[in-house]
């Protein structure tokens, strides 16, 4: 069987094709650096066709609020369009757990918007909003760090691996469509400073976290339950101290 990532030479695209490759399929790794650009269109066309399964991990190479909105729109209208002239029958893409309860970021916004293309595409599909993965919690702590110590909302988390998120998602690109969301999730949830202090204290990082009265994600309001999924997620099965310690291996090595 012909499956399209798009976005397929990043950090959940890249491992996803390996997987789907290994399963005896043939797997086009799509982005700009291999000559198809879903921005563009460039290659689309010719790429999706014979494909039955497309997945779309790619991501915004701005947070910036209009530069976003038009990157989700501009790809996801090619990509649909694209894929509905070829006949693709499964239409995946990565979304993020809270999408619709941050609607105060311009990048949920975008987001939002992506998803929504696709539930009016005329393809059958399935949006699966994962949590924030482990790998980005390098960039949280620097984006609330302030003279020089990290200021951290007190709210909680529930982070996921990135390669499990590859994981799941190729069970579920396999999968008959949902016409739905599905949510993907670590399986340990706690406050997001607890998870940071982890993060910090492998690294022997001497920034000193702060719990700051703001209930925000990125200046987005947000609460304990706003970057939770719900009960029916798929709980993907790599703990955060076992990543953390294989990380720590990887260093070393």
């Amino acid at each position: 069987m012909k499956i399209v990532v798009i976005g397929g030479t990043g950090l959940i695209g890249r491992p996803l094709v390996g997987l789907l490759q290994a399963k005896g399929h043939e797997v086009v790794g799509a982005s700009p650096s291999t000559g198809i650009d879903a921005l563009t269109g460039t290659g689309l066309t010719q790429t999706l066709t014979d494909a039955a399964i497309v997945v779309d991990v790619s991501n915004a190479p701005s947070f910036e609020d209009a530069a976003a909105l038009a990157f989700f729109r501009t790809t996801t209208a090619n990509l649909l369009e694209a894929a509905r002239d070829t006949g693709v029958r499964h239409f995946v893409a990565l979304s993020v757990v809270g999408t619709d309860r941050l609607q105060a970021s311009g990048y949920f916004r975008a987001k939002l918007a992506q998803e929504q293309l696709i539930a009016a595409g005329g393809v059958s599909y399935t949006i699966v909003r994962a949590t924030q993965f482990f790998e980005f919690l390098s960039s949280i702590a620097d984006g609330y760090t302030r003279d020089g110590t990290v200021q951290l909302p007190g709210i909680a988390l529930q982070p996921v691996a990135a390669a499990d998120v590859s994981a799941l998602l190729a069970k579920i690109a396999m999968a008959a469509p949902v016409d739905g969301i599905i949510e993907v999730a670590g399986p340990e949830r706690a406050p997001l400073a607890e998870f940071t202090a982890s993060w910090l204290g492998a690294r022997d990082d001497p920034r000193r976290i702060i719990i700051t009265d703001e209930r925000d994600y990125f200046g987005a309001p947000a609460d304990d339950s706003t970057l939770i999924p719900g009960e029916d997620a798929q709980i993907a099965p790599t703990r955060f101290d076992a990543w953390l310690a294989a990380q720590s291996q990887e260093q070393a090595v």
